[in-house]
């Protein structure tokens, strides 16, 4: 699929091993550097590193940044879905929405951490049962949206993040504005040809989906061959065991904007 979308950067400003004020001053620091969207977690304990380290909630801090911030776009990469009621989290979304002036991206996926669930009280399930509550959800989301006074301010963006072939990328084709994976170049393109097969099972433009994945490597490295595959949101990662470091972040808007020229 050729994209002529431009190229677009994101941040995954993971909130552990970091004080908020460390946070809050990084997320200002990515806003001026350039970067076209900045996203944190939804977990309630670090991924890795001191497993009972410091960490925050996820759409608490989106509330807050999105008055600290005036023009970059804010999510989370991704909310799972098990954790709030859709009709809620689709209240909590168009409240962000608005707080932000529209510049909230839903991203959300069915979950998978297994501690956050045992240690908060949730079921956990099995990796079906979590792909069908986010299958049933996505829909009440959407329907939830429009019965709110007021409205959110625009058609928010609706990130579905995870590359299950069967359920995630069609949940996707039917429901998502963008789509976010992992993995390399041959991988990603993998990934976007079964979810332009299944918008073709339902009669949507693929063209119409935004195509993202995690970057751990430099521009120089895998830039071109991602975007040789319809890749438009590079996203890379930082937390902050040690200070957040931005270079490999600016390594990609320097791209992004050569690419784009």
């Amino acid at each position: 699929m050729t994209d002529p979308r431009p190229v677009r950067v994101g941040l995954q400003l993971q909130p552990q091993h970091a004080d908020y004020a460390e946070i809050r001053r990084t997320v200002a620091a990515v806003e001026e550097a350039g970067a076209d969207v900045v996203f944190n977690w939804d977990h309630f304990f670090p991924l890795y590193g001191e497993p009972d380290g410091k960490h925050f909630e996820c759409w608490t801090m989106l509330g807050a940044w999105a008055e600290a911030t005036s023009r970059i776009e804010i999510g989370a990469l991704v909310t799972c879905n098990s954790y709030r009621n859709p009709e809620l989290l689709a209240d909590m979304a168009r409240t962000v929405d608005h707080i932000s002036d529209g510049r909230l991206i839903l991203g959300i996926g069915a979950g998978w951490f297994q501690r956050d669930y045992d240690s908060y009280g949730y079921d956990f399930g099995t990796a079906g049962s979590r792909l069908d509550a986010l299958s049933e959800a996505l829909p009440r989301i959407r329907s939830r949206w429009q019965e709110l006074n007021p409205a959110p301010t625009r058609d928010i963006p609706l990130l579905v993040g995870g590359g299950g072939e069967r359920k995630t990328l069609r949940y996707t084709a039917e429901h998502a504005t963008i789509w976010h994976g992992f993995g390399d170049p041959e991988t990603a393109a993998h990934k976007c040809a079964v979810l332009d097969g299944h918008c073709r099972d339902i009669g949507r433009d693929p063209a119409e989906i935004e195509r993202s994945v995690a970057v751990e490597k430099s521009p120089d490295e895998v830039g071109e061959a991602l975007y040789d595959t319809g890749i438009r949101l590079f996203t890379t990662g930082q937390d902050g065991q040690g200070g957040y470091d931005l270079g490999r972040l600016k390594d990609w808007i320097a791209w992004r904007d050569e690419r784009n020229a």
